[in-house]
Formats: structure tokens, sequence, C-alpha cells
């Protein structure tokens, strides 16, 4: 399986116990809603498959883990801090009513100052925020997606209004 075949869901925070149980953390909004029979690592680029056993969920977008021939501390200590994902056919269908940062991929990002910026290549969830890529001037720059900074979501033109803080591009923009 492809990255571009699979969603994140969240990562292997820790292990818990001498047995090979694995703590996950969700950032998947939904994710009591997920079918998680197997789950994808991220193992030095490549999703490498883990069938699941058993597992638990607790309201703290935290579960516990154990997984198929993974059976001691050892085996699943190399899981940790690893990325996990699922197919995109296992992504809970939404409402047509709910719009997600991730779905900014491909808008034009028009800043009210700069004017416009280019288009959205690539929203990145970290763990405070989400942050947009655009190639603006030859030079990839990141901009966080949030409240503070974004005006005006034209879903239809598909056009994202910001009004970036003064100087926050000049980062990239200086050699």
């Amino acid at each position: 399986m492809k990255h571009e075949e699979a969603f994140y869901i969240g990562y292997v925070t820790k292990t818990k116990g001498l047995k090979g149980e694995a703590q996950v953390f969700f950032e998947f909004d939904d994710y009591e809603q997920l079918d998680m029979d197997v789950v994808f690592a991220d193992m030095n680029g490549k999703l490498v498959p883990y069938f699941v056993a058993s597992h638990k969920l607790y309201p703290n977008k935290t579960g516990l883990f154990y997984f198929d021939d993974v059976d001691h501390i050892d085996k699943v200590q190399p899981l940790v801090k690893k990325k996990l994902y699922l197919p995109i056919d296992k992504m809970p269908e939404r409402n047509a009513d709910e719009f997600f940062y991730t779905d900014l991929k491909g808008f034009m990002a028009i800043d009210e100052t700069l004017g416009e910026l280019g288009e959205i290549l690539e929203v990145n969830e970290y763990p405070q925020q989400f942050v947009a890529t655009v190639r603006y001037q030859e030079t990839e720059i990141l901009f966080p997606l949030n409240e503070d900074f974004i005006v005006e979501i034209d879903d239809d033109g598909k056009i994202l209004t910001l009004d970036l803080p003064e100087g926050l591009l000049d980062v990239y923009l200086e050699k």
C-alpha cells in the first residue's frame, strides 16, 4: 500500500507492559468510528501492515493495542513514535456540510496584502495546528491554518483568503 492510498490516524506513543501492548494516540477526530482490524505503520517510508489482535479505546484520544505476532515488548518497541494509517476505503463517511482543513488541498491561497500566493500543495496536521504548503516566488513556504489568519473560504471557487501576519513569509524569501 502507498501513502496516497491511506489516511493518517495517529501514532504509537509508547509500549505498555511486557507482552507487546502498544499505546496509540489518535489525531483522527472520529477515531471511535474506525474499522481497525489492520493498521499500517510507516516504517522508513513504507506502510507495513499490523493485524490487530485486540484493542481498547479511551475517551482521551488514546487506545491500547495488541497486534498479531507481537507478543513481547521487544517486538513492539520498533513501533514507538511510528505514524499509523488506514486504507482510504476505511475512512468513515462524513456529512456533506462537514469541512476539514485537509480539504483545502488544491485551493488557491490569496493573502489580502501580498495577493495570490499559489495553490495549496499539501496540508499537514501537527499536534498543535494544521499547516499549508504553497510554492510562492519559486520557494516552498508554510503557513498555519487557523481562524486568526483565515478571512474566507470559498468552497465553490476553491479560494482561501488569508490575512497572514506581516513578515511571516520573509523568513522563507530572505536569502
